[in-house]
């Protein structure tokens, strides 16, 4: 693997040894949480390996560099929810025809996909029982967009870049997004159970 996107030689020896994307899921893992406690960022890869921390979005980021350094696409892939609720961002791989994902979050689920999804619809659907408001049990995960190949942002330095990337998540907001249900459904779903509220409540870091 020839290091050709600008990381230092400590930078490139990280991601060398993040070579499956279970490895990559867990190095993700062991990041802080970016809480953006003096504002928000969108942290390139560069910058998130320097703060040692990432939200979804900067977590994904960071995995489809891993990934696209080890013969991947560097793909990523938005899940709008609700408007009372956040949506979330994860990096998409295929292997061997499937595929998997691989997400950074502070609670106890919508994290790892294995590559068992034969399209990125079954992929997505794997995360609607989970997505739901701890306050209430609402399942809120409505749509989602087509992986978004990084590559096409590689002449604004995104992988190395000092400066916040937000026109990474404003490309996100503004390309189309594909309907999960419909409205007579939603009007049907049950809310999580008690006990999948209280497990849902479960955090890795508690925000300071």
């Amino acid at each position: 693997m020839k290091n050709t996107y600008g990381f230092t030689e400590k930078e490139f020896k990280v991601f060398n040894g993040l070579n499956t994307p279970s490895k990559i899921q867990d190095f993700i893992n062991n990041l802080k949480i970016n809480f953006e406690e003096k504002g928000d960022t969108c942290m390139s890869p560069r910058r998130v390996l320097k703060n040692k921390k990432a939200h979804c979005v900067e977590g994904a980021l960071f995995a489809a560099v891993a990934l696209r350094l080890h013969g991947y696409e560097p793909l990523i892939l938005d899940m709008e929810s609700t408007k009372d609720d956040f949506d979330h961002v994860i990096a998409v791989f295929k292997y061997k025809g499937y595929w998997g994902a691989i997400g950074k979050t502070n609670h106890c689920v919508l994290r790892y996909r294995e590559p068992i999804y034969k399209n990125v619809r079954e992929l997505v659907l794997s995360f609607f029982h989970e997505y739901f408001m701890n306050h209430n049990g609402k399942k809120t995960l409505r749509t989602y967009s087509a992986p978004i190949n990084l590559k096409r942002f590689d002449k604004l330095g995104w992988m190395t870049s000092e400066e916040d990337v937000w026109y990474i998540p404003d490309y996100l907001t503004k390309i189309k997004h594909k309907k999960i249900v419909q409205s007579w459904q939603i009007r049907n779903f049950r809310k999580a159970d008690p006990i999948e509220i209280r497990a849902g409540k479960l955090l890795d870091y508690k925000p300071k």
